[in-house]
């Protein structure tokens, strides 16, 4: 029977090809187009701000390391292969079917494509991975000494910031590419019988021997090398969970067994270079297994058995060297160390007569009543203006001198918020074209309150043109109060005009053309392709409003712009407003950090910056980072309506920073063209205190033995206002107006309280200076360890179950909708004492308009074991002062709140049960009286009328409530606060 001939594969008709070429030929020029389209936006973005050297750098540096380490990868790979080609036997002796055959037709047909394709792949993908470890080779190329050597090997910091991970960097690439050179030689000499698994004579031919030998040889060598340098990084070694750096274990057991394992490598090494000229594989075989078994012994059994044996059972006399290496380093790398922080012995009792702290004019005026992370939707509510304005959910803190007086602010910038347009306003024009800019610059004094809301001092586009019709000026003066730039735009915005009608909406009755440096032309055909390619916006193409004189602002967020800016820093979380010279600027602090301090204490920032605000998505989170160092070494500053970055070096004796500046020169201005105006807005960030705070709960310990034992630690309590057990985190730092012990005023200061170790009362207060005469400057008072002053914690539990106070909670809680809000318990040294202080807010039901939002009904305090409730602080401390001590809760949980052994004998009086009211008035009238009577007892100071009267309002409310159902009454909630001071 006749055999059908074998049917070939389809061909494609010449038409056909022509058409798959042209579609693969769109494809690439798409992906080419899509590529060249993000790379010239961020080129024209970097011109626009005057740092397009960030820019040239980067790619250069990119471009080089790509070129590197691809070309090096791809030569040694096509040179391996190019040499098992060459060697490879004329003849496969096989007695069998050799399945291998075709594949060695094809390769042995076109041998340059497959050599030059696959050492063109292993080079595009090595160099595509090299390229983002540029940073590491700058660094490198400029990084200096630090004048601190480390106590082990005498080496300076330097070496290990800026040489050890280049080394670490090559010693990586050389291990893969050698890795991929000895798998493509052993596949390729397998291909073609050089490596064979069956038939007669040799399994592997000499020559592939001496080839893998070799490689073997090269991989042990560097491994040698690498061990080497391993003795280095055992000054970042976790082996002992209580510090960071090399343990007794290390030095003793680990760091000889590097020695020893990179002589064995050594030796492993020759023996494979042997093997591979005398064609043995014997040697090599029984090298490997030495140095494998050498490894496992000397480096991973026996410090685990001196680990075990010496040192688990004797920590305490042989750990403490290592430990106070330990202290130094980490105190030295965080700026923490004893010459760097005053220390001061404070008893936190109270001396003198509690009544002094009312008059007390250092400490009353200086205590804020406004939480900045309360109050956004007051803010909102009552200074918007229009739908289409906004306020962040986290206002921020600075100070002002307004009238002579420097006080505390809460300051926002009322920016335009897109999100808030309603859905008539939303369309392409008015989103990006016409509602383009915020209006102003909004504060409000931190201590005063009218009418349980905020006293504002408004500086916008209303306020300038009183000023300029001959009115008084605002009280903080802006010249431009037109804000381009800021947390809530997250979008681009066209501006600019060609000398027609503005466009912009500027208020209800004029419109505006932007006349500022920021922003990127965007008027010829060609840019407005570019930005319709990158937005996938057709308006780009078609719309008429876009002109000659256009331009398009984008990446407008303060901090995104100085992260794009000096992608070398770390930013701080929380930019904030300021007014300097007459001009809205977002100040934005930034790091300069390392991971390879040798001994230094390694910190996530994410975990140490984890406060309460974080945990629970009101403030935003910092980077998993792990670091070893850090410094604020530069200061940021983006004014609001140019989007201009300035960048200050603040610390120009940092060597990291410095590393940069020979990177990138001229980028930083020096600190001494910072403006004094400037300067007095400086505060010192947030999330390096946070970080510093982290490890003062350890690291202000001196002894290594106490160390070790955990001894006289302390502990960053959780946020006491949080009820909600699922976002429990560490209390948030607050800025504010302090006077601290031996000070003549108060200052600005960043502060916050720590706790014992697992115990709820306070062991330190630590504060750091913002002002520029004490800028940087860490206090921490010392609590006596016998001193059960309490902390946050405790003194919230007193706060909630004050009668006032609970009696409150159940108005508000039983309105249906309402809720009380406890805002930051703060904390002031006062009279070698401590006084606690916390605004308490009740925001109503929410209504159909959504006009809900915080109003300051009470303020709470704490002095000298005392609890006192008023409308205003001055009445709150007077409660306080007049009433007898409480006696503090153990254990912060609320329970055991009896008098305290000091306080004054009570007295009891006979309780007569009232009669039920009648009505709704009557018990309206049952319920200000027994608020009256309340008020009276505390004035007293008996605990038993005290009591009694507490009972009695509690059963007003309680018959209150079940006449008139869930309203609030304002009455019972007495007069609302007027002033900080009554």
């Amino acid at each position: 029977m006749a055999m059908r001939p074998p049917v070939g594969l389809p061909t494609m008709s010449k038409r056909a090809k022509r058409v798959l070429i042209a579609l693969v030929s769109l494809a690439v020029l798409a992906i080419l187009w899509f590529q060249f389209v993000g790379i010239y936006v961020d080129w024209l973005w970097y011109g626009e701000v005057g740092f397009r050297e960030v820019f040239t750098t980067q790619a250069i540096s990119r471009v080089a390391m790509f070129l590197v380490a691809g070309l090096g990868a791809g030569g040694l790979v096509f040179l391996a292969m190019y040499l098992a080609y060459r060697s490879r036997p004329v003849f496969v002796p096989t007695a069998e079917v050799d399945p291998l055959a075709p594949y060695r037709t094809i390769v042995t047909t076109r041998p340059k494509l497959f050599a030059f394709g696959i050492s063109g792949l292993v080079a595009l993908v090595c160099g595509l991975s090299a390229q983002s470890d540029w940073t590491v080779v700058q660094l490198w190329l400029h990084g200096g000494d630090f004048g601190t050597a480390d106590p082990q090997f005498g080496n300076d910091v330097g070496f290990y910031v800026f040489t050890l991970p280049m080394i670490q960097l090559v010693l990586g690439w050389l291990f893969l590419i050698i890795a991929i050179c000895f798998i493509l030689v052993a596949v390729v000499q397998y291909l073609f019988g050089g490596i064979r698994l069956s038939g007669p004579g040799r399994k592997v031919t000499p020559q592939a021997t001496m080839q893998l030998s070799l490689l073997v040889a090269a991989f042990v060598l560097l491994k040698a090398v690498q061990y080497w340098y391993d003795r280095y990084e055992l000054l970042f070694s976790n082996r002992n969970p209580t510090f960071t750096g090399a343990s007794y274990t290390d030095i003793n057991a680990v760091l000889p067994a590097k020695l020893i394992l990179m002589l064995i490598a050594l030796i492993c090494a020759i023996g494979f270079i042997v093997g591979a000229f005398t064609r043995s594989v014997k040697l090599p075989a029984i090298a490997l297994g030495l140095l494998v078994l050498s490894s496992v012994l000397i480096g991973g059994v026996w410090p685990l058995v001196l680990q075990q044996v010496v040192v688990n059972p004797n920590g305490i006399n042989r750990e403490p060297e290592y430990i106070a290496r330990n202290i130094e380093a980490t105190r030295t790398a965080y700026q923490i160390r004893d010459d760097q922080i005053n220390y001061v012995n404070y008893p936190g009792q109270l001396t003198g007569d509690p009544q002094e702290i009312v008059a007390d004019q250092s400490t009353v005026p200086n205590a804020r009543l406004l939480d900045p992370n309360v109050l956004s939707p007051t803010f909102t509510q009552q200074q918007q203006l229009r739908n289409f304005y906004g306020f962040p959910d986290q206002l921020a803190m600075d100070r002002y001198t307004v009238n002579g007086q420097t006080q505390d602010y809460v300051v926002a910038v009322r920016e335009l918020n897109a999100d808030g347009l309603n859905d008539a306003q939303k369309n392409w024009i008015n989103e990006h074209m016409v509602f383009t800019h915020g209006d102003g610059f909004v504060a409000a004094p931190a201590n005063t309150v009218v009418n349980g809301y905020p006293d504002y001092v408004v500086s916008d586009l209303a306020a300038l043109q009183r000023q300029e019709a001959g009115g008084a000026a605002s009280p903080i003066p802006v010249n431009q109060p037109r804000t381009y730039y800021g947390q809530l735009v997250t979008d681009y915005a066209i501006v600019g005009g060609d000398g027609g009608a503005p466009r912009e909406y500027d208020t209800d009755s004029s419109r505006y053309t932007y006349t500022g440096s920021g922003g990127v032309p965007v008027g010829n055909l060609f840019q407005r392709a570019v930005f319709a390619t990158e937005y996938g916006e057709q308006n780009f193409l078609f719309s008429s409003e876009i002109n000659a004189n256009s331009k398009i602002m984008y990446n407008r967020d303060p901090i995104e712009r100085v992260k794009l800016a000096a992608p070398f820093l770390t930013t701080d979380t929380k930019a904030y407003p300021a007014v300097v010279d007459g001009r809205i600027v977002w100040i934005v602090d930034a790091y300069t950090t390392a991971a390879n301090y040798p001994y230094a204490q390694a910190v996530t920032l994410s975990d140490a910056t984890n406060n309460s605000l974080a945990a629970r998505g009101a403030a935003a989170g910092q980077t998993n980072q792990q670091v070893s160092y850090i410094r604020n070494s530069v200061k940021a500053t983006v004014d609001a309506y140019n989007g201009t970055v300035t960048l200050y070096a603040v610390d120009e004796t940092d060597p990291v920073l410095k590393a940069w500046e020979g990177v990138f020169p001229g980028l930083v201005k020096a600190n001494s063209e910072v403006s004094a105006d400037l300067r007095a807005h400086f505060r010192y960030p947030q999330d390096l205190f946070e970080v510093q705070r982290s490890l003062l709960v350890r690291y202000h310990v001196d002894d290594p033995v106490d160390f070790f034992q955990s001894s006289g630690f302390w502990r960053v309590p959780n946020d006491p206002t949080v009820s909600d057990t699922s976002v429990q985190a560490a209390q948030p730092p607050y800025y504010l107006q302090v006077k601290l012990p031996g000070s003549d005023q108060a200052t600005f200061q960043l502060t916050s309280v720590l706790t014992g170790f697992q115990r709820e009362f306070m062991s330190a207060y630590v504060s750091a200076g913002s002002d520029p005469e004490e800028y940087g400057k860490l206090t921490v008072l010392r609590l006596p360890t016998a001193t059960q002053t309490p902390g946050p914690q405790q003194v919230q539990q007193l706060f909630r179950t004050t009668q006032e106070v609970s009696s409150l909670v159940t108005l508000a809680t039983n309105q249906g909708g309402s809720r009380v809000i406890f805002g930051n318990l703060l904390t002031l040294p006062v009279n070698d004492g401590l006084l606690y202080v916390e605004p308490f807010y009740i925001q109503g039901a929410a209504t159909s308009s959504g006009s809900s939002f915080p109003q300051l009904n009470r303020v709470l305090v704490w002095y000298a074991g005392r609890v006192g409730v008023g409308n205003t602080l001055t009445q709150a401390l007077t409660r306080a002062a007049q009433s007898a001590p409480v006696q503090t809760p153990a254990t912060g949980d609320g329970t055991d709140l009896l008098p305290s052994d000091t306080a004054a004998p009570t007295t009891t009086e006979p309780t007569t049960t009232a009669a039920p009211p009648a009505d709704q008035a009557a018990a309206l009238a049952q319920l200000d009286a027994a608020a009256s009577a309340l008020d009276a007892a505390k004035a007293s100071g008996d605990l038993g009328q005290i009591g009694a009267a507490s009972q009695k309002l509690e059963d007003a409310v309680n018959a209150y409530l079940q006449l008139a159902g869930t309203a609030i009454p304002s009455a019972s909630l007495g007069p609302v606060p007027t002033s900080a001071g009554g």
